[in-house]
């Protein structure tokens, strides 16, 4: 049988209301974006609907009149499914896919589709398969042989239609095993990220929105070698390269998943060991697109997830990248830098702001810790890189390299501080 697949034809739909959040109504970018992750999936775009309604139909979400001419327009482009830019129910899943007599997906649908279809690493395919249960599992409910009208999206890459017809006890088996999986591997990270931070090797971790320029700068910077092509969700897995933003200054620079407006919430839960790298970065990069006519947009979506994810107070860099596309008036933010990641033009400022962020990040201290409190002692060897340790009268004379986040916990012991040393 021939490997080769023909594509599918999909019918685009979206709705805006003001009944609706502003970030979950559709307009013709969000439709646009939906039409390029449609093709990325591996479909093609017949036909696309923006709806205005004052609020989402109940039973049909687009209303019972638009359902029936995309029925139309349907059956006219002998489209194969219909995909849907907002989320909507199950039920009115469901109820639209036997009016319109077609499968029914969801922007969610269609990104978990890509996903499954991109992950290389053990991990990054744990993920997504957890990440498809999770979306799956609620339309469930009622289908009966509707089933293969949710098996896996346009690629066919989901859990399949034989998994999907088993009963729901075994699919919950299955995401309880998948779960115990990823904390093994998730226990496994940590425990290299603490020899990362007992070693003092600062991590600065690139984010940006899907297609910005993440994986070409981080080749720029670091060989890395990860192929970076011009297309949606090119790099799923996480790659942390080392490298020096300075001579002698060691570092390490990750590359995470790109972002996307409405990113279906099982896939950041599913992610979520990845993403936690996030929370131990001393640093960020934020990956711009200065080309692209939605950058205002893409930045705020970015910047709320990173926001979710870093921890608090995490400084981030806005790296505005594709800047040799872009004309030089549109260079209008003081703060970030522009670069042009494909030819190298900007990257040595880049690197010289990375190491200045950097050398306020870990430094070497002097704590003079009393005997009676053995617990910031063992924290220090724990969390910081101990240099030098003499024991004397009143406590234990210690040098170690600090982050931000250990000093704060043993300050009162720095002995150059002025602060109490028992």
């Amino acid at each position: 049988m021939s490997e080769e697949k023909v594509k599918q034809s999909a019918v685009i739909a979206g709705l805006s209301s003001p009944a609706l959040r502003a970030e979950d109504n559709s307009d013709e970018a969000s439709l646009s974006e939906l039409a390029a992750l449609v093709e990325t999936a591996g479909g093609e775009v017949a036909a696309r609907v923006l709806q205005n309604r004052p609020s989402p139909d109940v039973r049909t979400f687009l209303g019972e009149g638009k359902a029936e001419e995309l029925r139309e327009l349907i059956a006219a482009h002998e489209a194969d499914l219909l995909v849907l830019d907002n989320e909507i129910s199950p039920a009115q899943t469901r109820a639209l896919s036997e009016l319109c007599d077609c499968a029914v997906l969801t922007r969610s649908g269609i990104i978990l589709d890509i996903f499954a279809g991109r992950a290389r690493t053990a991990e990054g395919k744990l993920q997504v398969e957890l990440a498809q249960y999770k979306y799956i599992l609620p339309r469930l409910a009622g289908q009966g042989t509707a089933l293969s009208r949710l098996g896996g999206g346009i690629g066919t890459r989901g859990p399949g239609e034989t998994k999907l017809e088993t009963d729901r006890r075994h699919i919950r088996s299955r995401m309880h095993r998948l779960e115990e999986e990823l904390q093994h591997l998730s226990a496994v990270r940590e425990q290299q990220r603490r020899a990362r931070q007992k070693n003092s090797v600062p991590v600065v971790a690139l984010v940006g929105y899907t297609n910005a320029g993440k994986s070409t700068l981080m080749n720029r910077i670091t060989e890395a070698g990860i192929p970076a092509n011009n297309r949606l969700f090119d790099t799923l897995d996480m790659t942390t390269r080392a490298f020096e933003p300075e001579a002698g200054m060691p570092a390490l620079l990750s590359d995470t998943v790109g972002f996307i407006r409405r990113l279906p919430h099982s896939l950041i839960s599913s992610f979520e060991a990845t993403l936690s790298e996030l929370k131990y970065a001393e640093m960020l990069l934020h990956v711009i697109d200065c080309a692209d006519p939605e950058m205002e947009a893409h930045i705020r979506v970015t910047e709320a997830l990173a926001a979710d994810m870093a921890k608090e107070d995490t400084p981030i860099l806005r790296v505005y990248n594709k800047a040799d596309l872009a004309p030089a008036e549109l260079r209008r933010d003081p703060e970030g830098i522009y670069i042009s990641a494909a030819t190298g033009e900007g990257v040595d400022e880049l690197l010289a702001r990375i190491a200045q962020q950097l050398k306020g990040t870990r430094r070497a201290f002097e704590f003079l810790i009393p005997y009676s409190d053995g617990a910031a002692l063992n924290l220090l060897y724990r969390d910081g890189r101990v240099e030098s340790v003499d024991h004397g009268e009143t406590g234990v004379s210690v040098r170690a390299v600090c982050d931000a986040k250990l000093y704060a916990a043993v300050q009162k012991y720095d002995v150059r501080g002025g602060g109490q040393n028992g």
